[in-house]
């Protein structure tokens, strides 16, 4: 029998550090693995498909839309970007964790269609930490600062839909939270009862499968 993997999505405001942890996240671990999104943009030079991201025309994206095969899509500008629904499924069905980082409105998407994933919410230490790590970006206009730091402040209200909080204070920590909710997702209940029949007598007995 095949332990079935984790879907981990992880997501938070922007400036929270979720990109940064996701990948200390991965250098650590090396048995999980990062969800790679399907994309209709042209690559970019050094770019692999299969990679980066797998590019697709805009027609065969569509043709998938209307076969619900994303978990999640999303249209920016002129571009599709979307989580490839048998991609995952494939990898958690070899027994392989995925970790999926994505933005708030696309893990909220991702719930409606996979609710049995792992939703956690990255949160930074304070509002005024979050202030200061989107201007240390450097590339932000007064204007677009303000308009980022609203829409961060506001995305924070959806954090009640996500089965965790990790506040980012260090890169070391927060995976070690990161690793523990992990190890701890794989221990729960619900994700063996399957495996066991209930006999007349009261007895549990182990399923077996090819």
């Amino acid at each position: 029998m095949i332990e079935r993997g984790l879907l981990i999505v992880i997501s938070g405001p922007s400036g929270a550090g979720k990109g940064t942890l996701c990948k200390a996240l991965l250098e650590k671990n090396k048995g999980l693995s990062l969800s790679i999104s399907m994309t209709t943009r042209t690559p970019r030079k050094g770019e692999i498909d299969g990679v980066n991201y797998f590019f697709r025309d805009r027609q065969t994206f569509e043709k998938m839309i209307n076969n619900n095969e994303f978990l999640e899509y999303a249209r920016v500008y002129d571009n599709y970007y979307g989580t490839p629904r048998k991609y995952v499924e494939d990898i958690i069905s070899k027994g392989k964790d995925v970790i999926l980082e994505i933005d708030i409105q696309g893990a909220l998407k991702v719930k409606e269609i996979y609710d049995k994933g792992v939703f956690i919410f990255i949160l930074p230490p304070s509002m005024e930490e979050l202030r200061n790590r989107i201007k240390k970006r450097g590339s932000e206009t007064e204007e677009s600062f303000l308009k980022r730091f609203k829409a961060a402040y506001m995305e924070i209200n959806y954090i009640s839909k996500y089965n965790y909080v990790v506040v980012n204070d260090t890169i070391e920590n927060s995976v070690k939270k990161l690793e523990s909710i992990i190890i701890a997702e794989k221990c729960r209940i619900d994700r063996y009862k399957d495996n066991f029949l209930r006999t007349k007598e009261g007895l549990l007995h182990e399923r077996f499968y090819d």
